[in-house]
C-alpha cells in the first residue's frame, strides 16, 4: 500500500512524513524532490500474541509513504513527479487547521476547506489535460475504423470531461465494473481515494475526536471516497521521541487513548478497504494486509503464491481466544479452533494456519 502525502506549503506535511517514517529531510534536497519511507502499522494484537509465543521475530504490516512537493501547477508539470503520483493507491492531504503567526500561510489566512478545494482544482486540471488528449486520439481512430469498444471509451471520456469541467473530482463518478476497467489505466489523480488529515494546534490536541467528527459530518460530509483523521503535529513530534509509559502518560495528559498517527493509518486502511489477518508461532508473529472480504485462499496467497495454488484448508481462530487460552495447546478439542475451506471470508484479527499440498 503506497500513500502520497500532499498539500499546500507550510501545512506540516513534511514534518508528518518524518514522524511517520523516521526519514529526515536531506540538506541537499530540492523543493521538487520526493522522499519515500515506510511506516509500521501499530497493532497491539501482535504484542499480545508475542507474549504467548515468544518468537525471535515480530513483523508488522507496513504502509509506504511518499512525501510529495507542495501541490502547484509547476509541480504537476514535472513528468517524473506526476508519474510518481499516478502510481500511489491513495492521497493523504494535510490540511492546516492550526493558527500560528510565526508560520505564515501562503493565502494569508487559515481555511482548510478552501485549501482542499485549491488542491482538488490542480488535480482536476491535470486530469482534464489527459482526458482531452485521449479524446482527440480516440475521435480520430473512430473515424478510421468501426469499433464498439472505441465508442464506449469515447462516451466514458466525454462523461469524465463534463465532470472535470464542472470542477468535480472523478472520485465522485459512478462507474460500472466495465467502465472501471476502461478508466483504470489512466490513473487519474482526482479519482484516487483521499484522506483529509487535519493538522490542529496544541491547544486543540485534547479535542481530536471532536474536531474530526465535526468536519466529517459538516464541511467534509458527502464527499465520495474520502476519509478524515485529525492529528496534532507538535504532539506527534513529541510522541515520536518517547516510548512505553512515557508516551502513554503524554497521551493521557491530553485525554488521548491512541496517537493521531495510529488513527491516520487506521483511516487509510478503512478508506482503501483493507484489513489484517495474523500468523503466530514459535518462529514469528506477523500481520498480513489483505482487502476486506478476502477468502481464505486469497489470504494464503498473500503469504506465498504456492499456498494459494496448493491450498487445502485453513485453521482459524480469533487472536483474542488464542491469547486467552495461552496458545494452540489450550485450544485443542475446543470449538474455538476451526477448519475452514477456500470460500471462508477471513475476518480482521483472524489467526490462520494454512494447510497446503
Amino acid at each position: 500500500m503506497k500513500t502520497a502525502i500532499i498539500g499546500l506549503p507550510m501545512v506540516g506535511k513534511s514534518s508528518l512524513f518524518t514522524i511517520l517514517t523516521g526519514v529526515q529531510q536531506s540538506a541537499r534536497m530540492g523543493s521538487m524532490e520526493t522522499r519515500v519511507g515506510v511506516a509500521k502499522v501499530p497493532d497491539k494484537r501482535l504484542e499480545a500474541l508475542a507474549k504467548v509465543f515468544q518468537p525471535p521475530k515480530i513483523t508488522s504490516a507496513t504502509v509506504e509513504y511518499v512525501d510529495f512537493p507542495a501541490i502547484s501547477k509547476e509541480a504537476l508539470r514535472e513528468p517524473g513527479l506526476l508519474a510518481g503520483l499516478r502510481v500511489v493507491d491513495a492521497f493523504a492531504q494535510v490540511l492546516r487547521v492550526f493558527d500560528d503567526p510565526t508560520v505564515p500561510h501562503e493565502k494569508g489566512s487559515v481555511d482548510p476547506v478552501r485549501d482542499l478545494e485549491d488542491v482538488d482544482i490542480e488535480l482536476i486540471l491535470s486530469d482534464l489535460v489527459v482526458v482531452e488528449k485521449r479524446l482527440e486520439r480516440v475521435d480520430k481512430d473512430r473515424k478510421k475504423i468501426k469499433n464498439p469498444e472505441l465508442d464506449k471509451e469515447y462516451e466514458l471520456l466525454v462523461r469524465c470531461k463534463e465532470m472535470l469541467e464542472a470542477n468535480q473530482p472523478l472520485r465522485g463518478m459512478e462507474l460500472s465494473a466495465e467502465d472501471e476497467k476502461r478508466i483504470r489505466g489512466f490513473q487519474f489523480l482526482s479519482q484516487k481515494p483521499m484522506l483529509y488529515v487535519l493538522n490542529v494546534g496544541e491547544n486543540d490536541a485534547g479535542r481530536l475526536h471532536e474536531i474530526e467528527e465535526s468536519y466529517r459530518t459538516g464541511a467534509l460530509a458527502g464527499r465520495a471516497l474520502t476519509g478524515v483523521a485529525a492529528v496534532c503535529g507538535k504532539i506527534e513530534a513529541e510522541l515520536a521521541d518517547l516510548e512505553g509509559e512515557e508516551a502513554k502518560e503524554l497521551m493521557a495528559s491530553y485525554g488521548l487513548e491512541e496517537s493521531g498517527l495510529e488513527r491516520l493509518i487506521a483511516r487509510t486502511y478503512e478508506l482503501l478497504g483493507l484489513m489484517s489477518f495474523l500468523t503466530a508461532g514459535e518462529t514469528e508473529v506477523r500481520a498480513w494486509t489483505i482487502p476486506v472480504n478476502s477468502t481464505a485462499v486469497k489470504a494464503a496467497g498473500a503469504i506465498h503464491t504456492d499456498f494459494e495454488k496448493k491450498f487445502i484448508r485453513a485453521e482459524v481462530v480469533n487472536w483474542q481466544r488464542l491469547v486467552e487460552h495461552d496458545g494452540y495447546a489450550g485450544l485443542r478439542g475446543k470449538p474455538l479452533l476451526r477448519l475452514e475451506g477456500k470460500e471462508y471470508i477471513v475476518q480482521d484479527g483472524d489467526v490462520l494456519v494454512i494447510r497446503h499440498g
